[in-house]
């Protein structure tokens, strides 16, 4: 870790540009200093070679590149000769002014050059080659750039680091600086990466009084926000109420006031429901209005079909494929391929592949078109390796677009009301894992006339984004369903389907048993679980079944802190995995130091992300998504990127994108949705009883392929199988369905 000491002043030349990022201003330079030449990094917007800066920050010395100084704050001064004049022009600061023209400018009027482009541009045209026209233009493109370097530099006195302030610059121009002082708040909602919190401290270094309206109806929006990153597409209005007050020291009152002036601008939803008051961010009430109606619409669609022609067909089937479908998989079957609408649920081995490959070969037979997807890469991948053609994300169905900067809420598809997916049938696999506005996405892209079929496990935790969806729709009570109970794929040697069962239905799983897939070690002190999970995942389980400990097992975790929670698991599983070594590239960002070979999660979706094939370089597309697992296999500091393997491709990412990414040694659980692992080790000690629950624990034990380890306490697994509690999510889609399809 850097040992920062005293802050001091440099000042010097610019006579060098190795990097510049110029969407961020970040830039690595050459200073000339009194004292020598030093190479300076940080964010410098609108330096340029020949420049003249005086540089606050600290020395650093860089394991590769020797000493550096990383600046913290920084102001640009007048060059104070010819040459650094002639060269901050050259250096294509102002439109139109290249090296050969410079050189005339700083011929003709020396040292006064600046001010004559500034004061007097018209006297350019004295100069051959320069039209008056085109000296006005100059002046202008120079008081523009000024202004631009003013407003950023003014920045800094409220903390606005220069990053950030080019965004602002970007969002308002010339009336950045008014429009913060007058509301900082407005940056929540206009400059894309700025959340309440920064603009809060903004504003109380500008002063803005704590009881603001403009600072109350930022933190409704803010409450309302973290409530969806917990998974609420709404909060209950005395909830709302009280967190806000809370939040920001202000009465209940003010805010209850400002929540009715919030929805008169449309800016947040008030529904009125029986159960109360519930307040929404206008784009979850729109998008769970937009699911149920939508659902409702393509439930009334049937396709007749004859019932004994449609049997003797699955017969056929049946025999070609050499399988066996009891009843029920055999109504799942004629359900999907006679109704608009619906939905199959069950747990791992009840069938559910069996079922699509059916619906498939149907489909086939009739030559209709079929499209296959799930929410997630390694979901999209499982599907197409057990169906045998190919399932593609949802985003990648959906062709999403491009976009400048955005989240989830501001998607941009290719696929919606005017440009539906033309096919027959479209079956979606995983379907717990599909939030709120995702679902809504979908559901624009399919018409009337075509089949939907979602396939999921509803005991499964439910989706990391806001809503409820798959349980919502079949509790709703309006759509066909068929839940799938009996046991099918059970592997004769194999524990792991038959125990998520057992969990299930409220039983202790069976343990260390011959069968040899399932077992349980008995550590009752946090470190001695701690260093056995270490053990196990880089020692014992490799050497007695020759796993790869970094593609082969996972950790899966119900919690984050604490000695057998996520973070402290993954430093230990980093010493000992990927130790520091000599000339191994490091990265510290927060409480992390990434290391090259370092296992890494991507924690949200980035849909402009680059990504390369690993075996193809020609192929190439966008986006990384929530739950892709990769290897850092670079760590450029000059360039400040670094190269991340998935597992069928890479992508460059912007050290400012580290906080999209987080160690993977070890994961949660509800990170873990939709992917699978040979091998699984999870520990289980006492927790939160909100954490601890069974629908965590089936979860955690279907992620496993091959092998199954808890390490722990048994009192603390018998009471996640006896926990049938559940985290509250506020969600209306239920009652919606509900409402909407009574009328």
């Amino acid at each position: 870790m850097e040992q920062i000491e005293q802050l001091i002043d440099l000042t010097g030349n610019v006579t060098d540009i190795i990097f510049k990022n110029e969407a961020n201003g970040y830039l690595v330079c050459v200073l000339k200093t009194k004292e020598g030449k030093i190479t300076v990094v940080g964010n410098l917007p609108f330096v340029n070679e020949g420049d003249r800066i005086k540089v606050t920050g600290y020395r650093v010395q860089h394991r590769d590149y020797g000493e550096q100084f990383k600046v913290v704050s920084f102001e640009k001064c007048e060059p104070d000769t010819h040459e650094s004049i002639e060269r901050s022009l050259a250096s294509g600061l102002i439109k139109g002014i290249g090296p050969v023209t410079a050189k005339k400018i700083v011929e003709k009027f020396g040292n006064d050059t600046l001010k004559i482009i500034e004061t007097q541009p018209d006297k350019l045209a004295e100069i051959k080659g320069i039209s008056l026209k085109k000296a006005l233009e100059i002046g202008k493109a120079y008081k523009e750039q000024a202004e631009a370097q003013r407003i950023i530099l003014q920045f800094q006195e409220y903390g606005i680091s220069p990053g950030y302030a080019m965004k602002i610059y970007r969002v308002f121009g010339n009336q950045a600086l008014q429009r913060v002082r007058e509301n900082p708040y407005c940056l929540t909602e206009e400059v894309f990466g700025i959340g309440f919190k920064t603009a809060d401290n903004i504003a109380m270094k500008i002063g803005i009084d704590m009881a603001s309206d403009s600072r109350v109806e930022a933190g409704i929006r803010y409450v309302l926000s973290e409530a969806a990153r917990s998974g609420h597409t709404y909060l209950p209005e005395p909830v709302l109420v009280g967190k806000t007050a809370a939040l920001l020291g202000v009465l209940q009152d003010q805010v209850e006031h400002l929540i009715s002036g919030l929805a008169v601008d449309k800016k947040i939803t008030v529904e009125q429901t029986e159960s109360g008051i519930h307040i929404y961010l206008s784009a979850f009430y729109i998008a769970e209005k937009n699911v149920a109606l939508k659902l409702l619409r393509l439930a009334e669609t049937e396709f007749p079909a004859d019932e004994e022609t449609l049997d003797l067909r699955i017969g056929v089937l049946e025999k070609m494929n050499n399988i066996t479908l009891d009843e029920t998989q055999k109504e799942a079957v004629k359900m999907a391929v006679t109704s608009g609408l619906c939905i199959i649920t069950g747990g791992p081995g009840t069938g559910k592949t069996t079922i699509i490959n059916t619906i498939i070969g149907l489909m086939k037979e009739d030559k209709k078109v079929f499209l296959l997807a799930a929410p997630t890469g390694r979901a999209a991948k499982r599907m197409t390796q057990a169906i045998g053609h190919e399932a593609k994300t949802i985003h990648r169905l959906l062709e999403i677009g491009y976009m400048e900067e955005g989240n989830d809420d501001s998607l941009e598809f290719a696929r919606n009301e005017s440009n539906p997916l033309i096919a027959d049938i479209v079956i979606i696999d995983e379907m717990s894992m599909v939030d709120i506005l995702l679902m809504n996405h979908l559901l624009k892209a399919i018409i009337p006339g075509t089949r939907l079929v979602l396939i999921g496990d509803s005991n499964q935790l439910p989706s990391v984004g806001p809503g409820n969806v798959l349980r919502d729709i079949i509790t709703g009570g309006k759509f066909k369903t068929v839940q799938l109970n009996r046991i099918y794929r059970q592997n004769e040697d194999s524990m792991i389907t038959l125990n998520a069962h057992y969990i299930n239905s409220g039983k202790m799983p069976e343990m260390n048993n011959q069968k040899g897939d399932f077992f349980f070690l008995s550590k009752n002190s946090p470190e001695k679980l701690a260093s056995t999970v270490v053990e196990l995942c880089a020692y014992r389980l490799p050497n007695a079944y020759g796993y790869d400990p970094m593609k082969d097992i996972q950790v899966l975790t119900p919690i984050r802190k604490g000695i057998a929670g996520v973070n402290e698991l993954n430093v230990r599983l980093q010493e000992v995995l990927n130790p520091k070594k000599p000339g191994l590239g490091e990265y510290k960002f927060k409480d992390f130091t990434y290391r090259v070979g370092d296992k890494v999660m991507q924690i949200k979706n980035n849909y402009n992300l680059q990504w390369v094939m690993n075996d193809n370089e020609s192929v190439w597309g966008e986006g990384i998504f929530n739950g892709d697992i990769g290897i850092i296999e670079e760590l450029d500091d000059e360039n400040r990127v670094a190269k991340i393997v998935f597992e069928d491709r890479y992508a460059y990412y912007d050290y400012g994108l580290f906080d999209e990414l987080e160690p993977a040694y070890a994961v949660t659980v509800h990170k873990s949705q939709g992917s699978e692992f040979p091998a699984v080790i999870l520990p289980v000690y006492p927790g939160p009883p909100l954490l601890m629950t069974r629908n965590l624990l089936y979860t955690a034990v279907t992620r496993a392929r091959e092998l199954v380890v808890i390490v722990g306490n048994k009192a603390a697994l018998q009471g996640m199988v006896d926990n049938v509690r559940e985290l509250k999510r506020y969600s209306g889609l239920k009652s919606k369905i509900i409402a909407y399809g009574e009328l």
